[in-house]
């Protein structure tokens, strides 16, 4: 192998596949890895977001808990998460999880990793 080919970067993939829209069913989730990070997308009337799926009062799941409206609650201490936004709506949690753009493209949901 070429020094130039060990010296090039790995491209850094951008979006990820979520599935095919439709795989996931309304007001539920599903979690898949984006870099290195556990994300939860999330289905709302058809309307795909994303969202890191840690809280950070404990480090637990937040898609293993349940949805209110569009709002996902953690199953350990019932802290509140817009799905929309990442926003905090109520503690434990202290700060808002990452919110990833979402789209899709040729009938499949893709995520996009959009942290530098």
């Amino acid at each position: 192998m070429s020094s130039d080919n060990l010296n090039r970067k790995q491209p850094i993939v951008r979006w990820f596949s979520a599935g095919r829209a439709g795989d996931i069913a309304d007001r539920e989730s599903r979690v898949i890895d984006v870099n290195g990070t556990e994300v939860a997308v999330y289905n709302l009337g058809g309307r795909y977001y994303a969202i890191e799926d840690c809280c950070n009062h404990d480090g637990g799941d937040i898609s293993g808990g349940w949805v209110e409206d569009d709002v996902a609650v953690c199953p350990r201490h019932l802290a509140r998460f817009s799905i929309r936004t990442g926003a905090v709506l109520a503690g434990p949690a202290y700060e808002n999880v990452h919110s990833f753009p979402t789209r899709v493209h040729d009938g499949e949901i893709q995520v996009r990793d959009d942290r530098n």
